[in-house]
């Protein structure tokens, strides 16, 4: 019999806990959990939710380098528009919204502050 998956979460190393906490808050994400080790003030790990979406994100153990980030997160909205538009009035960059044949709701891509593509998504 083949294992039953109950649930996925992405691990992403990150360079800055907080930053990635403080960008992904501009995507609904919340903070569930953090550790932050003995003597330290900062976290090196957060959970973060926003409904059914979850991701961790780690200090990474070395330099990030963007352009080997080998991995696309898809994020679902339900008004791609008004969301690519509080992203651009929060001070993000996001790509320009294009309707590709898989999803016809339109999609746009974001980078996070590691170099890790978002595509914002409406089904």
């Amino acid at each position: 019999m083949a294992a039953q998956t109950r649930s996925l979460v992405a691990f992403a190393h990150v360079a800055n806990v907080e930053a990635s906490i403080r960008f992904y808050a501009d995507l609904g994400f919340k903070v569930a959990n953090t550790v932050v080790p003995d003597g330290k003030t900062a976290p090196v790990w957060a959970w973060l939710a926003s409904e059914k979406a979850n991701l961790m994100v780690g200090m990474a153990s070395g330099p990030i380098d963007s352009s080997q980030q080998a991995v696309l997160f898809y994020l679902y909205y339900d008004d791609i528009t008004l969301t690519r538009a509080s992203l651009v009035e929060l001070g993000h960059r996001p790509g320009e919204i294009k309707y590709p044949f898989y999803m016809p709701g339109g999609e746009c891509r974001l980078e996070d502050p590691d170099g890790y593509v978002l595509m914002l998504a409406q089904i």
